[in-house]
């Protein structure tokens, strides 16, 4: 089965600004990219929109009439999230293509897809924008996984920013699995160690806080050592990534020393995770990265990877603080109990 890649120019009309890193050019580096130098085994789709019902799953009610009311107009809805004429529309799109690549690979159309979206969607919370999200993308694809099906969806964040949105959506609930590798402390200042979920979703929220500085092989850590034998206990229905890459070396918004590679690396293991349990299904959801060529490049490798042409694996040479940070989630996990208990 080919890779679905679900994308569309009218992602490019949201503009937050001169000078804003999310903007237009970063879907427009990608794209060019790969026109350049296809991907042999993807195939393109056309998103639609997503319904009103499937946005109220996540956002209520009065957040998504806010937005509407909003469509046509540029305004700031935060210190770092803008609204331009196109940015509704958008955005409504952008959760709607995250939607169908879960349709896709739900319904074997598709082993696996990548929705190329803007704007972003992991920091967007029930009530509001945040940190450039005006929907939370990756919640409405697991909601559309729950909707179709699947009894327990893991969402993995790899994005260098926490995805507060997204585990504030879920944390008191065991069907959604949200795990992320992150920068810390540092935007938006959630995700510590201690932040494993509460009430019935205690120990199904697996927070990995990384100082600055982590390479490839560190992240291997935080990935064999705690979130692969986590989801394997889990044993996901479907895998749905936040897949940011802003973790990157080059990248001018944080100060992580992840590679192309990496990222593969990453992308190798969930697809590996995902064959295990779910016969491969894969959906990745484009989040932050902010070095154009890095951005391109590093979504290069991953679809490489989902189409079986590149198989990469972590290198080695571990530094002693993602050890440390691994045994204090580790210690969470057990506390709490859940899938992490016998990490």
């Amino acid at each position: 089965m080919a890779t679905s890649i679900f994308t569309d120019p009218r992602f490019l009309e949201h503009e937050p600004g001169a000078g804003h890193p999310e903007s237009p050019a970063r879907l427009a580096a990608i794209l060019a990219e790969l026109a350049a130098r296809p991907v042999a085994g993807t195939e393109a789709r056309t998103p639609r929109a997503a319904t009103d019902a499937e946005v109220a799953a996540v956002h209520s009610a009065r957040y998504l009439q806010q937005l509407r009311a909003l469509a046509g107009a540029t305004v700031a809805l935060d210190p770092d999230t803008t609204m331009s004429p196109g940015s509704f529309d958008a955005a409504m799109l952008a959760a709607g293509a995250a939607v169908g690549a879960v349709e896709d690979v739900w319904s074997g159309r598709a082993e696996n897809a990548f929705a190329l979206v803007r704007p972003p969607g992991h920091h967007a919370e029930a009530e509001g924008a945040m940190g450039f999200c005006l929907l939370n993308n990756a919640a409405i694809a697991a909601e559309a996984a729950r909707r179709l099906g699947a009894e327990r969806v893991m969402v993995l964040d790899w994005d260098v920013h926490h995805g507060n949105g997204t585990q504030h959506v879920f944390e008191q609930r065991p069907d959604v699995l949200y795990v992320s590798s992150h920068q810390y402390p540092y935007y938006p200042g959630t995700g510590a160690s201690e932040e494993v979920g509460r009430g019935a979703g205690a120990g199904y929220t697996v927070n990995c806080p990384l100082p600055p500085g982590q390479a490839d092989a560190d992240y291997g850590a935080a990935f064999h050592d705690l979130f692969l034998p986590v989801g394997e206990a889990f044993h996901p229905d479907i895998v749905i990534v936040s897949a940011g890459f802003d973790a990157h070396a080059r990248d001018p918004l944080a100060d992580m020393l992840v590679t192309e590679r990496g990222f593969a690396a990453m992308c190798t293991s969930l697809a590996d995770l995902a064959r295990s349990h779910c016969g491969g299904k894969l959906v990745l959801l484009l989040e932050g990265g902010y070095n154009l060529q890095a951005l391109a490049q590093s979504v290069r490798a991953c679809l490489e990877v989902m189409t079986g042409e590149r198989r990469e694996d972590f290198p080695r040479g571990v530094g002693h603080a993602v050890v440390g940070v691994v045994a204090d989630t580790r210690t969470a996990l057990r506390r709490a109990g859940g899938p992490g208990a016998n990490v």
